[in-house]
C-alpha cells in the first residue's frame, strides 16, 4: 500500500452568488487512474457527471465543505474558499500521509501539504477533488434556482451571464448573492460593463447532498 494522498479542491471563487465548496478525496494509492480524470472546467457536464460517480465507487473516502455567502462577505472569498478546505479535510474519515491542492502554498491551512500550480490539470487526486465539488456546487445552485427562479443558476452556476444580469435587472438581488463583489449601482450598468469577479443552511445542504451521493453514487446524476 502506497502513501494516503488527500487531494484537495475548490470552485466556485468567481460568481456572483452561492457558496463556494471544496472537496477532498483520497484515491486508492495502487490503483489505475479513472481515464478521463481532469480539470473539472475543460470537461463537459454529462461527463462530470459520469466521472463523479466513478470517483466516488472507487475513492477510498471523500468529504466535503463549504463556506456560504454570509462567509464570503465576512471574510473575503480567499479565506473563505480556505475555511471550505479545512472544513472538507476536517471531514475527512481518515487521516491522510500528505494533502496537495491546487494553486499556491496556503499558510492559514493547517496541515501539512505541497500547492501544485494548475494541480486540476496535473494531479489525479486534485483533478478528482475538482469534479466533484463542481458537480456539488453545480447542484446547489440548481436546488437554490428552484427557490429562486429568473436569474438561471441551473444553467450559469452564479456566473456573471446575459440571463443572471437579466435576473438581477428585473428581481434585485437575493440572500444568494455575494454583496460584497460588487456595489449595488453597478446593477443598472449594461452587462458589458459588469466584471466578474448566506445562507447559513446552504453548507447544510451541501452535507445532505453529499450523504446521498455517499449511500448511492447514482444520486449524483439525479
Amino acid at each position: 500500500m502506497g502513501p494516503m494522498l488527500a487531494g484537495v479542491d475548490e470552485v466556485g471563487r468567481g460568481p456572483l452568488a452561492g457558496p463556494v465548496v471544496a472537496c477532498a478525496v483520497i484515491m486508492p494509492p495502487n490503483e489505475r487512474a479513472i481515464p478521463g480524470v481532469d480539470d473539472s472546467k475543460k470537461l463537459p457536464a454529462a461527463t462530470r457527471l459520469r466521472l463523479a460517480v466513478r470517483i466516488r465507487e472507487r475513492a477510498v473516502c471523500v468529504a466535503l465543505g463549504a463556506a456560504s455567502v454570509r462567509e464570503i462577505d465576512r471574510i473575503n472569498i480567499y479565506q473563505a474558499s480556505v475555511l471550505a478546505m479545512r472544513r472538507a479535510l476536517a471531514r475527512l474519515p481518515l487521516t491522510p500521509d500528505h494533502v496537495v491542492v491546487d494553486g499556491n502554498r496556503i499558510r492559514t491551512l493547517p496541515v501539512p501539504h505541497t500547492a501544485v500550480i494548475h494541480g486540476d490539470s496535473r494531479c489525479y487526486s486534485i483533478a478528482c477533488a475538482s469534479i466533484l465539488a463542481k458537480v456539488t456546487r453545480d447542484r446547489l445552485m440548481a436546488a437554490l434556482d428552484r427557490r429562486h427562479p429568473g436569474y438561471c443558476w441551473d444553467t450559469n452556476a452564479g456566473y456573471t451571464t446575459r440571463e443572471h444580469v437579466a435576473g438581477l435587472a428585473s428581481q434585485g438581488i437575493t440572500a444568494h448573492h455575494r454583496r460584497s463583489f460588487w456595489r449595488i449601482g453597478q446593477l443598472t450598468f449594461d452587462f458589458d460593463a459588469i466584471v466578474t469577479q448566506s445562507d447559513e443552511g446552504i453548507e447544510h445542504l451541501a452535507n445532505l447532498i453529499a450523504a446521498r451521493a455517499e449511500n448511492d453514487p447514482q444520486q449524483l446524476l439525479a
